[in-house]
């Protein structure tokens, strides 16, 4: 299996598919690389090279006891960026993994990008406050830490319903992507599962997303249970200079994985690719 060594000494698992203008994906939370792996043959088919990693303390990737925030993990991705030396790079970045790409524009800047794509995004901010009344409750992110802590196999089973929408009427959601976030999920350890919750609650990108100066294309579900788009994709969208906004009616939090907005991504990425 493929690895870079990061700067403090740990190894982040990659895929590189195909050859071509580069594509690199990162995963949201408690995913990993496979998440990505329609998209990667996607663009591998269509002339691009496709490039998914696994973020530290998830999947093949490195799993140590500490550095689960974000200036870590954009250090992370810029290491690995530099190791493959990737130049016009379009960043694909979907939940948690939008954090991770807004952060890497804020601390390594864009030289080396040429595109952005934001899918179900937590930027700018998720925790509910004073000014942004959107957002997400406090005591949802502890909840979500109890679950883990309490019985974190079980917790992961349900979460899945919400994160595909397989709990609402007329869902196209199946259960093997039910299975397949589990799946995932029991492959991130335990301290990053909590780490992470508490960074991706709490961080805040907006000065990072003004920093961004690349086309960039924000995508999110308006039936999105984890990321709720008002507080994050409209946003977002509103920051970045010039971004694009796309809204899937219907769609929920996994909108590369579940079948009928899978493909409508798919056409949108492609089209973005080629402008």
């Amino acid at each position: 299996m493929a690895h870079v060594r990061t700067r403090d000494g740990e190894e982040i698992f990659y895929k590189d598919w195909g050859s071509g203008r580069p594509v690199l994906f990162i995963h949201g939370w408690p995913l990993n690389a496979d998440a990505w792996d329609d998209q990667m043959k996607l663009v591998a088919d269509n002339g691009f090279r496709g490039i998914a990693h696994d973020r530290r303390g998830h999947g093949r990737s490195s799993q140590p006891f500490d550095g689960y925030d974000f200036d870590t993990f954009a250090d992370d991705l810029n290491d690995l960026v530099n190791a493959l030396d990737l130049r016009d790079v379009t960043l694909v970045g979907h939940s948690m993994g939008g954090g991770e790409l807004a952060r890497y524009v804020g601390r390594h800047g864009t030289g080396r990008v040429a595109r952005a794509v934001l899918l179900s995004a937590i930027p700018p901010l998720m925790i509910q406050g004073p000014d942004n009344p959107e957002g997400v409750p406090e005591q949802v992110f502890e909840d979500i830490k109890n679950g883990i802590l309490t019985e974190r196999s079980q917790f992961w089973r349900e979460t899945a319903e919400t994160f595909v929408g397989a709990n609402r009427p007329g869902t196209r959601a199946t259960q093997g992507n039910q299975d397949a976030f589990w799946f995932m999920a029991m492959h991130q350890n335990v301290q990053a599962g909590v780490k992470c919750v508490d960074a991706f609650a709490r961080t805040d990108f907006t000065e990072d997303l003004r920093k961004f100066d690349v086309p960039t294309l924000v995508v999110h579900g308006d039936d999105d249970q984890i990321v709720p788009v008002e507080a994050t994709g409209r946003k977002a969208a509103e920051i970045i200079p010039n971004a694009t906004l796309k809204v899937y009616e219907g769609g929920s939090h996994g909108i590369a994985l579940v079948p009928g907005d899978k493909e409508k991504f798919n056409q949108d990425l492609l089209a973005f690719l080629g402008d």
